[in-house]
């Protein structure tokens, strides 16, 4: 009887999908994944998900598919809407700490919201208004080979006083 493991792609039976975290399956003697909604997901030589059709690569790290950016614009995106869901936890970040393999990325584009502010912080980066600063390097923490960004969050009281916020969709 041959071994489970050489039926499937590297990542096992079933993953959860990057775009939509529902379970999909991995299809027979392939290293392909197939999401109904989203397509097919291959795994690369390198480990990586990539989606077949955008050319979107993911990483994983503990569970958790991260994108790859290698476009700013699409960090910056992502760490918008993180920075939305902190607020609807009621809570605030006060530090963003990016991905070092990202700094090339950033800059020139940090810190170009208000000059006289940008003076108040040691490192001078700011995004969203926000301290930025750039993770060690993964071989210190592998973890940042992965993952894109994290907060350092307080519990923000304002935000439990004011209104909720509703969406018109």
């Amino acid at each position: 009887m041959p071994h489970p493991a050489i039926d499937y792609p590297a990542f096992g039976p079933e993953i959860r999908c990057p775009h939509c975290r529902h379970t999909i399956p991995a299809l027979f003697l392939t290293d392909t994944y197939l999401c109904p909604r989203h397509g097919a997901f291959e795994v690369s030589t390198t480990g990586e998900l990539i989606h077949v059709v955008s050319g979107r690569c993911w990483h994983q790290w503990e569970g958790i598919w991260y994108r790859q950016h290698i476009h700013v614009d699409g960090l910056r995106f992502e760490i918008g809407e993180a920075l939305d869901q902190l607020s609807r936890q009621s809570r605030r970040a006060t530090q963003i700490t990016i991905a070092q393999r990202y700094q090339t990325l950033f800059e020139g584009r940090l810190g170009r919201e208000l000059p006289s502010l940008k003076r108040l912080y040691l490192l001078g980066h700011k995004l969203f208004g926000i301290p930025v600063v750039f993770s060690p390097t993964p071989q210190v923490a592998p973890r940042w080979m992965s993952v894109n960004f994290e907060f350092t969050t307080v519990a923000d009281t304002a935000a439990q006083l004011s209104y909720p916020r509703f969406r018109t969709r």
